[in-house]
């Protein structure tokens, strides 16, 4: 079981910002920018690479974007990422979106 799980089934506390039936969104607790929100789906889906459902993966889009609007990110811009596999950064293997925002994110990252 991931940790992610854990937050989802309510074992591990989480700064939700937003949640359905279907998704939930939480403050990242080692911030990489001023905001930085995890979107994850509630289901178990270990990345993208493996998901198969792309009404799911248009949802977490859509929240991801919600979110952002939220925390104001809409004037100056922000990030959405999925990282995939270990030599993608992936370090939760559960399906996760980063929004990121707050500041100019520079390019190309990693």
């Amino acid at each position: 079981m991931t940790i992610f799980a854990k937050i989802i089934r309510g074992e591990i506390p989480a700064d939700i910002v937003y949640e359905d039936d279907l998704a939930l969104a939480f403050r990242d607790i080692a911030p990489q920018a001023p905001v930085h929100i995890l979107v994850i789906p509630k289901e178990s889906v270990e990345s993208l690479a493996t998901a198969s459902d792309a009404s799911l993966l248009g949802h977490l889009m859509g929240v991801a974007r919600d979110v952002a609007a939220a925390e104001g990110l809409n004037d100056e811009g922000y990030r959405v990422v999925t990282n995939i596999g270990t030599d993608g950064g992936q370090s939760v293997f559960h399906l996760h979106l980063h929004v990121l925002g707050g500041r100019r994110l520079s390019w190309p990252p990693g």
